[in-house]
């Protein structure tokens, strides 16, 4: 068995091979070619901390394998990531064990490729500025992705904290050289904006429709339970919405979820799939001036195909450690 960690991972997945191998997991997806239950998850104390179990099988490839992820957001004050996990991977043909890789940055990655996707697929071509909503890892991860698939003249972040805007303003600079400003309110930064990364920790709207311009493209990552949503209804109601999984939306998208049951819209609001719109068939943009949602919540097929990839360059390059099991 293969064990490897996070510094691996970061040699043998460079993002834009990423992206594209994230595009082929959600065509594969939606074409009906990967086996993927809906995600089990349990809640965990009384914080609402929860374990989530994501297996998959993509028998394209023969990958076979499962997350398991935890969110407790009582680790941030411990100085430890909220979100944590280990991927499991197994071989197809006899159910042994292969390797056990490092999840959370897997998770990480992964999530920004597919935001990635969404904004080459959905975003105007000439969309330039970028608008951040959260400081975490996601916010890093997304500015890494989002600038290899449009070309940035304008980015703006804002958190609730100044000194977490302002840190990662200056990080971005020494470790990026990009410039990026700190806004005073999330409305500054979300005005006038072509692309907005929702990846908050927020449970209640964020963003409001009113300041999302006309043309917009949203990659809406944070709220990942039917209770919590980082977009106000109006917003999700006026945009053409796109998603991962329309089941797990359904049951899993407060963004979603929250409106319909306020009789905002229907199921049937949902435009299609990711991965249709990948494989084309399903159309994405429709015109210059509608604005295009893509509601993440992040996928075992996503997890396993980021893994499988991983694990087949680490065999070739002599990567990673070797236990028997």
């Amino acid at each position: 068995m293969l064990i490897l960690s996070e510094p691996d991972l970061r040699q043998l997945l460079p993002m834009e091979e990423l992206i594209a191998a994230m595009a082929d997991a959600l065509a594969a997806f939606s074409s009906g070619g990967v086996q993927q239950p809906l995600r089990t998850v349990l809640e965990v104390g009384t914080s609402k901390a929860f374990f989530g179990v994501m297996p998959a099988f993509i028998p394209a490839s023969g990958a076979l394998g499962t997350k398991l992820v935890t969110v407790f957001g009582s680790n941030l004050a411990l100085g430890l990531p909220s979100h944590l996990a280990t991927i499991i991977l197994l071989d197809s043909t006899t159910g042994e064990m292969r390797g056990l890789l490092d999840g959370r940055y897997i998770t990480e990655a992964r999530t920004a490729a597919v935001s990635a996707v969404s904004t080459q697929l959905l975003a105007r071509p000439a969309a330039s500025t970028l608008a951040i909503i959260g400081t975490g890892v996601q916010a890093w991860s997304h500015l890494e992705a989002l600038r290899l698939v449009r070309k940035l003249s304008e980015i703006r972040v804002w958190s609730p904290t100044a000194a977490h805007r302002a840190r990662f303003a200056s990080e971005a600079e020494e470790k990026l050289s990009v410039h990026v400003t700190p806004t005073a309110s999330a409305r500054e930064a979300v005005e006038g904006a072509d692309l907005i990364a929702l990846v908050s920790s927020s449970r209640e709207p964020v963003v409001h429709s009113a300041w999302v311009q006309d043309g917009a493209h949203v990659c809406a990552v944070g709220a990942c339970r039917p209770d919590q949503r980082e977009m106000d209804s109006d917003l999700v109601g006026r945009a053409r919405l796109f998603v991962d999984s329309r089941t797990a939306a359904l049951a899993e998208a407060g963004d979603i979820v929250l409106p319909i049951k306020e009789g905002r819209f229907t199921a049937g609001h949902i435009a299609g799939e990711l991965g249709e719109v990948v494989s084309g068939r399903t159309p994405g943009r429709k015109n210059s001036s509608e604005v295009t949602i893509f509601k993440s919540l992040g996928m075992a097929v996503e997890d396993v195909a980021a893994a499988h990839l991983a694990f087949e360059k680490a065999e070739s390059r002599g990567l990673g450690r070797g236990i028997l099991i």
